[in-house]
């Protein structure tokens, strides 16, 4: 137990200094007109009557990554020192009165590509690389318990409890399928829906769990704890991880499906073309809203040999017994820890649920240029019932944007589920989409608890089309090519 809450807020720390600096996240982007396959990624409706014939992704990566309980100057981001001081290279929100949680949310998006086969529908396939990690829901004075100077002197003498926290992680591949149509259109309005079918490769997973603890701390070398459960697993390739990372991120094991589904209304009172299309029509709509469920599934492993679930009742409890060691392998520590608590039965396999999410749009054309976009994201499941999974991270995020065929800017304005509330900016030129949905919280803040930034470089058919006056793309009209009759009164 001791141990384990020690690993989070250790590994909370290492993403925050390891991550901020290179953090990368699509916020602010995924809802613009000119998201193309990564579009897809938040609602898969997105590509039907998508304005180009494709859109390539060449590769784009994204993080997100923070916690509520530890922030560093900036200065240490960039002049590591060889020991980390309190107070001085890290500083600890110790009276607070909310819970504390750490999150890591990243991927990696490899070549992948949108076709439109018509004016209503499209395909598309994606391959991503993700990770995902939280831990927490741990009340303040249990982290300083862990965090402060541990085993912290200041509760000697203090009983204290646990009611349920822990930590879970997850690395995997996904394939994805995805098929978007036009379902519906009327003379001011469009339905559109999509879905994406997802192979899913389990690369890494674990967790751990302790609930219902009870214990008190004698002195620095003794603790006593009268109650509580430990449940932990990982899968067994953690076993025999090697040395060169490449070779553990291997497609087609531990394999799982996975699904996202979503669908979006536009109203279009302008008529947009009424059924022949150009590639300005993709934004003939004043306004649209959107739905969608993601990150459907999970994947099954098989757990590791030392695996176990531990009853943690004991006295005598010496911290320094059960505190991972330098070098140690995972299997190593398992079995010490079996070794020193009471084992009972587990299951030898264990199910790790996908992040799942839904995810709400809207999106106000002010004039064809300038854009007020609305996205919400709702974590479906970050409830304490099930331990063998990671959750999203649940945000509300408005961006202005301005955006042409060659050039965007973006404004994202962001709050998270922890009271967290950033303002970011990103740019989109030419086939070069960079940004970060933290950016301008992060410089003007003395010290950093979190941040998310993103990278992509993609190509489109409009990038290698002159076309004409219009701006060119797939569904484009001829100048002074008759359309509908309806739109030329």
């Amino acid at each position: 137990m001791t141990n384990l809450n020690r690993i989070f807020f250790s590994t909370v720390a290492a993403m925050l200094l390891a991550n901020i600096a290179l953090a990368q996240s699509f916020t602010g982007y995924n809802t613009s007109n000119y998201a193309g396959i990564y579009g897809v990624i938040s609602n898969p409706a997105t590509a039907a009557g998508y304005r180009y014939k494709w859109d390539l992704n060449i590769m784009g990566a994204d993080i997100n990554a923070g916690n509520t309980y530890i922030s560093v100057p900036k200065s240490v981001l960039f002049n590591m020192p060889d020991t980390l001081r309190l107070n001085r290279d890290y500083f600890l929100d110790q009276g607070a009165n909310r819970k504390q949680n750490g999150w890591e949310m990243a991927e990696i998006v490899l070549p992948s590509v949108l076709y439109s086969i018509d004016d209503k529908q499209s395909v598309s396939f994606l391959w991503r690389m993700r990770s995902s990690s939280n831990g927490g829901n741990v009340s303040t004075p249990i982290a300083n318990f862990f965090g402060v100077n541990f085993p912290n002197p200041s509760f000697t003498g203090t009983s204290l409890t646990i009611p349920q926290t822990g930590v879970s992680s997850h690395i995997w591949h996904e394939l994805g399928f995805s098929y978007a149509r036009v379902i519906k259109q009327g003379f001011t309005s469009r339905l559109k829906g999509g879905i994406t079918l997802k192979l899913l490769s389990g690369v890494a997973a674990g967790y751990a769990t302790v609930k219902d603890v009870n214990f008190a701390l004698n002195n620095s070398r003794d603790a006593a704890i009268t109650s509580g459960t430990l449940y932990y697993g990982y899968n067994t390739e953690l076993d025999h991880w090697q040395k060169s990372p490449i070779n553990n991120l291997q497609l087609f094991q531990n394999n799982g499906i996975g699904a996202d589904i979503g669908f979006i209304y536009e109203y279009r009172p302008d008529n947009g073309g009424f059924g022949t299309y150009e590639s300005s029509d993709a934004d003939e709509y004043k306004f649209r809203i959107g739905i969608s469920v993601n990150d459907i599934g999970r994947i099954k492993y098989q757990k590791g040999a030392n695996n176990a679930t531990l009853q943690l009742t004991k006295d005598h409890v010496v911290p320094s017994d059960i505190t991972y060691r330098k070098n140690e392998s995972l299997q190593q520590y398992a079995r010490r820890l079996n070794n020193y608590f009471t084992p009972v039965p587990s299951d030898t396999t264990f199910n790790m649920t996908l992040p799942a999410s839904l995810n709400l749009m809207g999106d106000y054309n002010i004039d064809d240029r300038f854009f007020i976009g609305v996205n919400a994201i709702v974590a479906l499941n970050a409830g304490k019932r099930d331990i063998t999974k990671t959750h999203a991270l649940t945000q509300l995020n408005i961006t202005p944007r301005y955006e042409t065929s060659l050039f965007g800017a973006y404004l994202p304005l962001t709050i998270n589920h922890n009271g967290q509330a950033d303002i970011g900016g990103a740019v989109r030129i030419g086939p070069l989409i960079i940004g970060a949905a933290s950016l301008f919280t992060n410089l003007f803040e003395r010290r950093i608890d979190h941040g998310a930034a993103f990278v992509a470089l993609r190509l489109n058919s409009n990038m290698f089309d002159r076309g004409d006056s219009n701006g060119g793309g797939i569904f484009k009209m001829r100048k002074r090519q008759l359309g509908c009759p309806v739109n030329n009164y």
